[in-house]
């Protein structure tokens, strides 16, 4: 028998690849299917199963190119939406052989109505492994506010009491021993406040998970993981959409989107469509130079969830900058999170517009030192921390204002246009961000201050307010 975890940072996402006695299954494939086709092709063992451990809100699964490929069957829990596509449903308790090993369906309602858990028995008999989707995270649960969006008769407080009922009477009477697998890890927005960890014992987490904890009421438990949740990123119920009635082949996404155009016909495409002009280059090369109206979301960080938050209409046409040999995982990290539109890319890359003679824009960059000596030179300039809300009341510099860029496209009115802005976030990736997209939108007073507030409070330049440890990551 052989698990492997396939581990995708971006996105903080696990999926899982179970292979016994020439016969494979898949769970909660990502949109590009390649990788798991080389692993069965490589052990020459066939893909027999895909299973889902849910409906997923923050990627578009690769259930549907895989099937395809491979002939093998999509297996869901109970669902109360049909998908629009060819699925086994399984009822609970419902058992699939893999070769030598059974994988064994466990419904488990909470973070959506169709949340399943798939319980792993070896050749011996014995229970190995729960691949516990979004039910069950490592030092946190699935949130229960998600599924509502699509279901309205649903509420945030019914779906934490069916969570509740599906870890007390469900997942907590599993062995002490069985590894516990989840679809996510921190970082994911599927959660509050998950560990670093991608997998650990069950036992384990029954002593340190706060959801699992001995004597945790009903009650308790709904205020509990209902505390501290912010609104889901935008793309969230059209990710869901795109999993339950399905979508476009990933080869069709490629192939349009890596068309390769030159500096005019790039230029006449962004003139002639509604196209954004994505640049997925580093923040301080986009600072120095790029193209006017275009918006930076570097490719080196959580490039597809930022698209999915920053960027309104998921069918949105997109012109793509970056570098040459990046463009294949620009456009595929796109399509992860159901960006199927991009158009085309720069050939040559940013150097090749600036080769024709086009018109650039740049942004000011300075450092801490230098944001020191303005502001108190300008007292009337205003210092702006982009972090969420939960890093921001953690700690800050004092009498810095706070407006995440979660939610720059609500709350972008509140930045006065005749006022000079030092903007910083945690590291200098989403203050590029934010300033991109403001300056697209006509406004030209924001600076952006490198390295962000990990440097910021090294430099002792700045009074910090006293740290406060977050009750949440969101």
């Amino acid at each position: 028998m052989k698990i492997e975890q396939i581990y995708t940072g971006c996105l903080a996402q696990g999926a899982y690849y179970i292979e016994s006695n020439g016969e494979a299954a898949v769970i909660d494939p990502l949109r590009e299917v390649e990788p798991y086709l080389e692993r069965a092709k490589k052990n020459n063992a066939k893909i027999k199963y895909v299973f889902e451990t849910h409906y997923h809100a923050d990627f578009v699964s690769g259930h549907l190119d895989l099937s395809k490929k491979t002939g093998a069957a999509i297996v869901y829990g109970p669902v109360l939406i049909q998908p629009g596509f060819d699925a086994l449903i399984a009822e609970d308790g419902q058992m699939f052989k893999v070769g030598g090993v059974t994988l064994t369906a466990i419904h488990t309602p909470g973070h959506t109505m169709e949340s399943t858990c798939y319980l792993l028995t070896d050749e011996k008999g014995k229970d190995v492994a729960l691949f516990s989707g979004d039910t069950l995270f490592i030092g946190d649960v699935g949130r229960p506010d998600l599924a509502q969006k699509v279901v309205k008769e649903l509420t945030q407080e019914k779906l934490a009491a069916h969570l509740y009922d599906s870890l007390q009477n469900k997942i907590m009477p599993l062995s002490d021993d069985i590894i516990v697998y989840p679809a996510h890890g921190a970082g994911s927005a599927c959660g509050k406040n998950m560990s670093k960890e991608t997998s650990d014992t069950l036992g384990h987490q029954k002593k340190t998970n706060y959801a699992l904890r001995p004597g945790l009421t009903k009650d308790q438990f709904i205020k509990e993981v209902l505390t501290g949740l912010t609104p889901p990123p935008g793309y969230f119920p059209s990710n869901v959409l795109m999993n339950i009635k399905g979508y476009e082949s990933i080869d069709t996404v490629m192939e349009r989107g890596t068309q390769a155009l030159s500096a005019d016909a790039f230029e006449a495409a962004a003139n002639e469509t509604n196209a954004l002009i994505l640049d997925a280059r580093h923040e301080q090369a986009f600072a120095k130079g790029f193209i006017p109206n275009s918006i930076n979301i570097g490719i080196d960080g959580n490039f597809a969830p930022w698209a999915g938050t920053l960027i309104p209409d998921i069918k949105q046409q997109i012109l793509v900058v970056a570098e040459e040999n990046r463009i294949n995982e620009v456009i595929t990290r796109l399509a992860r999170v159901g960006y199927d539109h991009a158009i085309g890319y720069l050939k040559g890359g940013f150097a090749a517009w600036v080769n024709a003679g086009k018109e650039i824009d740049t942004i000011e960059s300075i450092d801490g030192a230098e944001m020191k000596k303005r502001v108190a030179a300008h007292p009337d300039h205003v210092i702006l921390d982009v972090r969420r809300k939960s890093e921001y009341d953690s700690e800050h510099i004092v009498n810095a204002e706070n407006l995440p860029l979660d939610y720059i496209n609500q709350n972008m009115a509140e930045i006065d246009k005749s006022k000079t802005y030092y903007v910083h976030c945690g590291g200098g990736y989403r203050s590029m961000t934010f300033i991109s997209i403001l300056r697209a939108r006509g406004y030209d007073n924001l600076i952006d201050v490198q390295g962000g507030f990990n440097v910021l409070k090294t430099s002792g330049l700045f009074e910090i307010t006293d740290y406060v440890c977050p009750t949440t990551l969101l």
